[in-house]
């Protein structure tokens, strides 16, 4: 694994700089926020956006993420495609987490799915950090006229409607979320995989150590786990109940769900979908 943001590889540097965002107020409050089970315009259903899938690979370890654990924040607050629906995953890899500062949202799991990343793509290597859109390109953000190409790209392919149902709380137990993730009828040759994420909404976190020591770093849409939950079968839907069990001590008012269907592999992003609490 290569990792960015410090002397030891000089081949991934990348700066987040020059991509354009509308200016948005701050919740950076840290509040926790009620969910509603109404969802909002953005969260009703695929079918009525475009969505597009932004993962993060990152880490608190690694000087060079802030910048681009900022950029994630704006693609989720004000999204640089109108029209589209940015679906952002923060994933916190753990390859940094013996240099100093061990990172509490890294894991193993999520620098596994980088690393398959890496050989489905035939990318050289992983790093830090780094961003997969729609499963099936590596953009890197100072690239103003590859970002543009690839946000366009990905806005325009079809996709499948994916919803998430109403999320409810078990009565006996509150560390548990009930939901119902539905997927229309996939016309592609092969069958493809069915994800849920439970993320943290929002995160603050105070690194002590390593090469962010001394700062507060935010955080949105930090992957806690990712299930694949089922299959969709070439032409059928996908319709199931889901239980989602939450680590102990999160606030269940400080997630949100995402659901997509993709490719083997890991491969293209068929479709997505995100339920979060409403601001």
């Amino acid at each position: 694994m290569s990792r960015c943001g410090s002397a030891r590889s000089s081949a991934c540097v990348v700066l987040f700089f020059g991509l354009s965002f509308p200016q948005t107020a701050s919740t950076a409050d840290g509040r926790a926020r009620q969910v509603e089970n109404k969802p909002s315009t953005a969260e009703i259903s695929s079918a009525d956006a475009h969505p597009i899938l932004v993962e993060l690979f990152t880490s608190e370890g690694c000087s060079s993420c802030p910048p681009a654990d900022a950029l994630l924040q704006r693609m989720d607050t004000s999204p640089p495609i109108a029209g589209a629906q940015f679906i952002v995953l923060s994933e916190h890899v753990d390859y940094w987490d013996h240099d100093g500062w061990k990172d509490p949202n890294s894991s193993a799991a999520l620098t596994e799915r980088q690393a398959a990343y890496v050989r489905a793509l035939g990318l050289k290597t992983a790093y830090t950090p780094q961003i997969i859109v729609d499963g099936t390109s590596e953009m890197r953000a100072n690239d103003l006229q590859q970002a543009d190409k690839v946000f366009h790209e990905a806005a325009a392919a079809p996709k499948v409607p994916v919803r998430i149902g109403e999320v409810s709380v078990d009565a006996g137990n509150p560390g548990v979320l009930r939901t119902r993730i539905e997927a229309d009828g996939n016309s592609d040759k092969h069958n493809a995989d069915v994800f849920v994420a439970v993320a943290l909404d929002r995160v603050e976190s105070q690194v002590l150590r390593g090469e962010n020591g001394g700062r507060r770093l935010t955080h949105v849409a930090v992957v806690l786990q990712l299930t694949k939950i089922g299959k969709l079968p070439k032409g059928k839907t996908f319709d199931e109940s889901v239980q989602l069990k939450l680590k102990p001590g999160t606030d269940p008012r400080n997630i949100r769900i995402v659901a997509f269907v993709q490719e083997p592999g890991p491969g293209r992003l068929l479709g997505a979908a995100l339920r979060k609490p409403a601001n």
